[in-house]
Parts: structure tokens; sequence; C-alpha cells
């Protein structure tokens, strides 16, 4: 009868024509997004299960082998590396000197917009502490504590004691975002929050430049987001600050 068909792509994973799959490949790994059987297919046998088998092509001159759901899911076994865990860590202080510019507007603005733009990238980049830490305990790496261990301005805790992280404030900056008000301190603050997003999408590009770094799932789902989310944000805070601009 012939084999059924491939779906494209590297990794191919070998499917009745009678099935429906999403699957992607991220990073040589196979991830079964979903699979179920289409109208039409026929079972047989009050024990049969509904769900086709998977099937995995051999290499060349080697037959294929039947493998199971949890097999399929990331057949390229990438793991977190040190520079992902470092990714995280550093993203913590990150987020965190984020969350300390926004519990400025609560006294420093009269804008409700301001108010509104603040209250998304609280509850955004609190949750992702959370999943951040989470994830690191998982690793048996260290989780920082944002609130008792940053401090504006700090270093980028890698092996070689860089530069600030990009795109945070110094002290300096801080304290003198603290002491505006009202529409002087909204635009101070859209500035300031833009080039702190900005510097968010440098250490995932750095991330990524980094040989092995950045393809452990959850790692490139998250780093990924952070691109999305962030850039979204910019272009809205770059249309209010033009719109603050107009009004001068």
């Amino acid at each position: 009868m012939g084999e059924p068909p491939l779906t494209p792509g590297p990794g191919n994973v070998r499917v009745p024509d009678c099935t429906m799959q999403r699957i992607e490949h991220r990073a040589g790994a196979v991830i079964l997004l979903g699979l179920a059987v289409a109208s039409g297919c026929k079972t047989t046998g009050a024990g049969s299960s509904s769900q086709a088998p998977i099937v995995q092509p051999g290499a060349p001159g080697q037959s294929s082998q039947p493998v199971a759901a949890s097999q399929a899911t990331d057949l390229s076994k990438v793991q977190a590396t040190e520079a992902d865990v470092t990714f995280m860590q550093g993203m913590i202080h990150h987020h965190a000197q984020a969350l300390d510019m926004v519990a400025l507007l609560e006294k420093n603005t009269s804008s409700d917009d301001m108010r509104k733009l603040g209250e998304r990238i609280r509850i955004s980049q609190r949750d992702e502490i959370g999943m951040m830490q989470r994830w690191l305990r998982a690793q048996g790496a260290e989780a920082p504590d944002p609130h008792a261990m940053h401090m504006p301005g700090m270093v980028m805790p890698d092996m070689d004691h860089g530069p600030m992280m990009p795109g945070m404030l110094t002290p300096e900056e801080m304290e003198h975002l603290a002491s505006l008000r009202g529409v002087e301190f909204d635009r101070a603050f859209l500035s300031g929050m833009i080039k702190h997003h900005g510097g968010a999408l440098t250490m995932v590009h750095d991330l990524f430049a980094t040989p092995g770094a950045g393809q452990e799932s959850i790692i490139f789902a998250f780093a990924s987001d952070v691109v999305a989310d962030q850039q979204m944000e910019i272009d809205r805070m770059n249309g209010m600050l033009a719109a603050l601009k107009e009004r001068e």
C-alpha cells in the first residue's frame, strides 16, 4: 500500500493521511502540538485507540520506528546552558528596575494613560519574574530576589562583571526621574522606559548570538515573547511621547 506521506521539514515524523497534526520544528526539536483523527478514519476492535501511531523514519538503510508522543515532543533533547541561566538571572534584575520606575507613576504623574501603561508593564514583568525564578530553581540555579538583591544600575551578573545591563538607568537617572512631576515626568519616564525596553531586546539578541544558547524550549519561548511584547510597548510609548511633544 505504500507508506503515508511525510510532514515537511527537518526531523520528519511520518503520519497517516487521515490524521491532522500541527508539528513545530524549533531549534532542531520536534514539538507535537496537536494530533487528532480526521473524519473518515476507521478504527478496528473495541479496544482500538482513536489516536494514530507516530512513526519516525529511520536513517538511510534503517527501518522506521514507532515513537510515543512524549518522545516526539523533543527528539533533540536540548538542554539549558550557562548563558541561559545568566540571561534569566540578569533579566530578573532588569525587570525589577522597570517595576521601580512604574512605582513612581503613582505620585509623579497625573495622566490616566500613563498609569494604564504602567499597570500593563507591572503585571507582565511581575509575572515574568515569577516564571524566571521558578525556571532557575528547576535548573538548580540561584533565583535572585529582585526586592532583596537588585539595585538601580546594578551590573550584569556575568563572569566578566561587564558594564551595566543594556538599557538600565543609572542611580543618578533614577533619582532625577523620581524628582520630576507632571508632563515633565511623563516625558522622562517614556524616554527612560523606551531605553530600558530596548536594552531587553539587546539582551535577547546577545543570548541568541551565543553558540548553543536560547535553544531550550522555555528559554526560546520566553525570549521570543520578550522581543514581541517589548517592541510593541516601545511602539506604543513612542506614540505617546510624540503626542506629548505635539502639545508643547
